[in-house]
């Protein structure tokens, strides 16, 4: 294919704008050059194509036959061009939100179903903050979050995902049965770092089961829940661990519960603001995170 034999794009463009206003100053203000540079781009083109293209008047451009020909062409392309580009621009871009969670909920709940999200939405990129500390949901530092607590907060949309209930838990290659056996065990703690409100823990425990001798203060500590659960899989302790964070070691039997009694903790919630109840985004990452299997939603409860 031959390549087009066009004038320059500057002289059709400057052309178009003097026709469509009939006025070489009104062509300039709308391309930002100076009316003179008007002139000379269809003075230019005249001279290219060899006809009249405008009867210049005082205070006013006239087209001719000619132009007026060429002038119907340009406006059809050029707003056919305008129309695409603004339809382009319209396209939504990949969006990101940001979801804020515990460590060991962003870890052993969220990231294996992050594939549910992708294949739904896979314009938007979750970011995963992980925090025991609560943050802003500014739209900033985090958008939503999964956070446990009696479920009212001020400003900000909250439904419930799953209770969490606190039990000792174990490898089973301990052989525990009672929980007569447990002070001759190690404990595991998990204990995070600048939280303001801990989770329960085994002081907590021990005034609920009565065991007298059990000294809660010794035994291994975790900042980290995730190291504190490898911790009691490989036997090296009793942890109170929240149940609905271990359910695959429990149902892959790499962890027992040998005893009770159970902890009932605050309930985690999915949470976000009232005001962006009906924003498209924060309403894709919930309904992902209401579908992930473990929640209320999944199991029907």
């Amino acid at each position: 294919m031959s390549p087009r034999r066009l004038p320059s794009l500057s002289s059709l463009r400057a052309f178009e704008a003097a026709a469509r206003h009939e006025s070489a100053k009104q062509a300039a203000q709308e391309l930002s050059v100076t009316a003179t540079a008007i002139s000379h781009h269809i003075r230019g083109l005249e001279e290219s194509l060899g006809v009249t293209l405008f009867v210049r008047k005082p205070r006013q451009l006239v087209l001719t036959r000619q132009g007026d020909e060429l002038f119907r062409v340009l406006e059809s392309a050029f707003d056919g061009i305008g129309e695409v580009v603004e339809r382009l621009k319209t396209v939504p871009a990949r969006q990101a939100a940001t979801l804020s969670t515990t460590p060991a909920v962003a870890a052993r709940w969220l990231l294996p179903w992050v594939c549910m999200l992708r294949d739904t939405y896979p314009d938007i990129d979750l970011r995963i903050h992980a925090s025991h500390e609560p943050v802003a949901l500014d739209g900033v530092t985090a958008d939503l979050a999964i956070r446990y607590g009696d479920g009212h907060w001020p400003g900000l949309v909250a439904e419930k995902l799953f209770d969490n209930i606190f039990i000792p838990a174990c490898s089973p290659h301990l052989a525990l049965n009672d929980v007569a056996e447990l002070p001759a065990q190690p404990l595991i703690h998990f204990r995070p770092q600048g939280v303001s409100i801990a989770p329960l823990d085994w002081a907590g425990w021990q005034r609920q089961a009565g065991v007298p001798d059990l000294d809660v203060g010794a035994g291994l500590v975790f900042s980290d829940e995730t190291h504190a659960i490898s911790a009691a899989v490989g036997g090296e302790g009793v942890a109170l661990m929240s149940r609905p964070l271990i359910a695959d070691e429990l149902a892959e039997g790499r962890l027992v519960q040998p005893f009770g009694p159970e902890l009932e903790g605050k309930p985690f919630y999915l949470v976000y603001p009232e005001s962006r109840r009906n924003d498209p985004i924060i309403l894709a990452i919930r309904d992902w995170v209401m579908q992930v299997p473990g929640g209320l939603c999944s199991t029907g409860g």
